[in-house]
């Protein structure tokens, strides 16, 4: 079968490839893979800047945001040849810390834990692939073009549970929602907000295009203001950052309103250098109440949150956020940025 592989930390190393086809355990899913998204992650993986092989192994299957079809399934599993299905991406270490032993791996304290894709074990990009029936979700059939999307809305709905599991530690009643970035992360991360009735607001650079049209057909308003204008017209309750870009992250933590909750989903590059006034910073979280709050990841519990979510969605918006789509034997394409990029993908098949 044909895979996308790289060798770890090797720049220049993407290649399709035949790879044997994967030897199911007694509690696997045989999966035919339809899709595969491309995120940051990926893009640093191909980079050479991240990524670990299996053990024993040279290269790394890539491809962390699964989509693929029941082939077979073992008895009593609760899955059927036909289920459209995503493969969750982390597995808890083997020791386990509390938080894995729990099944909250997306905690994970001593970092041995393992990703499909990433560390340590081959990824969903290829043809076919085997998943442990307790880490597959099933998904609506509704969402067969669109199903690779439910690996980042589950870190999404991971970043909502956070903001409201913080926010309940005192009345909560938010209404204000910005989200800064209308990438993937962002547009679904205004897809939940507005699934929970707020009033939504997302900001991004581009004026025209695309996103401003995917935002505003959300209901949802869209900005490409400076942020410090955004934040004194919106005075949000609640931010969901997903840029990583260094002023925005500490432009949202100054302009919440009262027990306003910053989220932060994005990973801003290190080296990166900005003059801040901390102490007033310092200031306004502690005597506002305010919270930061990192969010990345997610385990079995937000991924059927987010199935649940995507199924609720409109399947043409959620076609949109999709821009390109790569086969499989072009996949390096994919890693090509271009100008009206939102998702890319790999297809495995010729049906997706």
């Amino acid at each position: 079968m044909r895979a996308v592989t790289v060798r770890p930390l090797a720049a220049q190393s993407l290649e399709t490839r035949e790879v044997p086809e994967p030897v199911p355990a007694h509690d696997d899913l045989v999966v035919e893979g339809l899709a595969v998204g491309v995120c940051g992650t990926d893009k640093e993986i191909v980079a050479g800047e991240y990524g670990w092989a299996p053990p024993g192994q040279e290269r790394l299957v890539i491809g962390h945001e699964s989509l693929g079809r029941v082939r077979q399934a073992p008895p009593n599993s609760g899955f059927d040849t036909g289920d459209l299905v995503v493969g969750v991406v982390r597995r808890p270490d083997p020791v386990p810390c509390g938080a894995c032993a729990r099944g909250e791996f997306d905690m994970c304290r001593n970092g041995r834990y393992t990703e499909r894709g990433i560390k340590e074990r081959d990824g969903y990009a290829s043809q076919l692939w085997t998943v442990e029936s307790d880490y597959a979700v099933k998904l609506d059939p509704a969402l067969e073009r669109v199903g690779m999307l439910l690996e980042p809305a589950s870190v999404v709905a991971k970043a909502w549970e956070q903001v409201e599991r913080v926010g309940g530690r005192a009345w909560f009643e938010p209404r204000q929602v910005l989200v800064t970035g209308a990438g993937p992360i962002g547009l679904l991360a205004a897809l939940l907000g507005v699934q929970r009735g707020l009033d939504v607001h997302v900001l991004d650079r581009v004026t025209s295009g695309r996103k401003p049209t995917l935002v505003r057909d959300l209901g949802a308003t869209y900005h490409s203001a400076d942020i410090d204008q955004v934040i004194a017209a919106v005075r949000p309750d609640v931010v969901l950052e997903a840029t990583g870009a260094g002023r925005l992250v500490f432009a949202a933590m100054a302009g919440t309103a009262p027990y306003g909750i910053v989220c932060l989903t994005g990973v801003s590059p290190r080296g990166r250098q900005l003059s801040i006034d901390a102490g007033t910073t310092n200031r306004e979280l502690v005597l506002e109440n305010d919270a930061v709050v990192g969010s990345v990841n997610a385990n079995l519990r937000r991924y059927q949150q987010a199935a649940d979510a995507l199924a609720k969605a409109d399947p043409g918006w959620l076609e949109r956020i999709v821009t390109r789509r790569v086969p499989l034997e072009r996949a390096a394409e994919a890693f090509t940025v271009q100008d009206e990029d939102v998702k890319v993908v790999i297809t495995l098949t010729g049906d997706v």
